[in-house]
């Protein structure tokens, strides 16, 4: 157990620089901002941080339009300040991972103008001819609406992007491209740099014979019209098993996550491929009943090939927050869940408060994700700043200044969480099996050797009976621990505890 790598052992936590910390008043985060709040995230517990895209940007998709993937924005700082975080960070104890953007660039990136003037870099991008009608090439569609597909008059063809049309797609079938974008993973290493975080990963290889998507036949009109046809050409390639393996040879031990929707049996070729950590996804929008997450849970765990290890998110940039979508008293559940199913927990800012989505009544993100991207609260009221983004209406209570010293916060929750499975052999590399499943009440099993805890989940805001051995010995209650009991569970109670009785096997 104690030879694990950190990233099995240890929790990452994500930050959105644009709204973490802000330390020149502008009312935006930035990366010194980030540095000066490293030693909260050390209390906290967690082992690591990955920040989100800080280069230089015309800030179309919000930083995910990299115009140098090797600086850093104005706007957060300087290289000299992503240096300085990252030696801070691991004096701290923290290690850093960034966001790794090798999908796309900005359409004002220098690569992307010389392609589309003809002047060099012109298989940088993919350029088709119109089709025989003067339209788009093929039927792919863009994950944020429309064709994938922008005619460029300058020079007379369509090129593809998955995202914006301001969002190009990168040729990964140049070699160029390629050697180009492995000598940004050897810049940001040189910094000191622990790992990266893949961005659109399944979108980095295409069909190399552009044929149209085939038809969802389980589409309906209402919902997400990117979904009417099945990506099968324009995503989840079989050569992109290729590019990890030259990833893996760029970064040698260095961890590597990466940005992948898809079903468990697809995700386990990423991890035979070398990706320690395909981001598992699908706590975003599970049903949140205990048959529901079990079944999730089990099936996770049949597809992971041997040795491989699973990872787990409750939220992040791209997705409402947990506790908008399960209301406080279940966020507290779903906080248990995370921190002590088997494999490494992803917490996105501000969920260890219970931070919720906040209405935008101008939204500036073109899909709309402002309300999960708001600011950090650190206080219960703001500086003389306006932020980016507002921070209210927000619940009182929720900043980090009033829950710091409260016995009863989410945020003490959080840092119990934690600390718990760093201490406990069993959360922090033990199996899993579950135990039972009702239509209110999870209870699941965690194993190392000696090392027995049982975890039990109220789904309901009623209480619960359970059946747990009673000699187990309560570790942790989302609710004062004076009223735990190992025979029935509170409205909206998770329970850990650990199983005492003498074994013989």
């Amino acid at each position: 157990m104690t030879d694990q790598p950190w990233w099995q052992t240890g929790a990452i936590y994500q930050i959105y620089p644009r709204s973490f910390a802000d330390s020149n008043d502008d009312g935006v985060g930035d990366l010194a901002g980030i540095t000066a709040r490293l030693g909260y995230l050390a209390d906290l517990g967690v082992a690591a941080i990955w920040l989100s895209p800080f280069y230089p940007s015309p800030m179309d998709d919000f930083g995910y339009d990299v115009t140098d993937h090797t600086s850093v924005d104005p706007l957060f700082g300087s290289v000299a300040d992503a240096e300085a975080l990252i030696e801070a960070a691991h004096r701290h104890g923290l290690r850093v991972l960034i966001d790794f953007i090798p999908n796309h660039t900005s359409h004002r990136h220098p690569w992307f103008e010389a392609s589309r003037s003809g002047r060099d870099h012109t298989d940088w991008y993919y350029w088709r001819s119109p089709a025989p009608d003067g339209g788009p090439p093929n039927n792919w569609l863009s994950l944020f609406g429309g064709s994938a597909w922008t005619f460029d008059a300058d020079r007379g063809e369509y090129y593809y992007h998955a995202y914006l049309p301001e969002q190009p797609d990168l040729n990964w079938r140049n070699p160029a491209v390629r050697r180009a974008q492995y000598d940004v993973l050897r810049t940001w290493l040189r910094r000191g740099v622990d790992g990266f975080r893949i961005d659109a990963f399944r979108q980095l290889l295409m069909d190399p014979a552009w044929r149209d998507n085939p038809v969802n036949p389980d589409w309906h009109p209402g919902e997400d019209p990117y979904l009417s046809l099945l990506p099968i050409h324009s995503t989840d390639q079989p050569d992109i098993v290729d590019v990890i393996t030259e990833l893996r040879a760029v970064l040698a031990e260095h961890v590597l996550t990466a940005e992948l929707y898809l079903p468990f049996d697809k995700l386990a070729r990423y991890h035979r491929a070398g990706i320690q950590l395909p981001s598992n996804t699908h706590l975003l929008a599970a049903p949140w009943t205990p048959s529901a997450i079990a079944g999730l849970v089990e099936e996770y765990e049949r597809c992971l090939p041997p040795d491989a290890w699973p990872n787990w998110t409750t939220g992040n940039h791209d997705r409402s927050r947990i506790a908008t979508r399960l209301g406080p008293a279940q966020a507290r559940i779903a906080a248990v869940l995370l921190l002590t199913l088997r494999g490494t927990p992803i917490l996105y800012y501000g969920e260890e408060l219970g931070m919720c989505d906040i209405p935008i009544p101008e939204p500036q993100d073109p899909m709309g994700r402002d309300p999960q991207r708001t600011p950090m609260r650190w206080a219960p009221t703001p500086n003389n700043v306006t932020p980016w983004l507002p921070t209210e209406p927000h619940p009182p209570g929720i900043d980090v200044a009033t829950q710091h010293t409260s016995p009863d916060s989410m945020l003490t929750l959080y840092r119990s969480l934690l600390q718990l499975r760093q201490q406990t052999p069993a959360l922090r590399s033990g199996s899993y099996r579950t135990i039972s499943v009702s239509d209110d009440v999870l209870v699941f099993e965690r194993r190392a050797a000696d090392s027995v805890v049982l975890v039990a989940l109220n789904f309901s805001g009623t209480s619960q009976p359970i059946t747990l051995p009673s000699t187990a010995r309560v570790l942790l209650s989302t609710h004062p621990t004076a009223g735990a009991s190992v025979s029935s569970l509170r409205p909206n109670e998770g329970l850990v505890v650990t199983d005492v009785r003498p074994r013989t096997s």
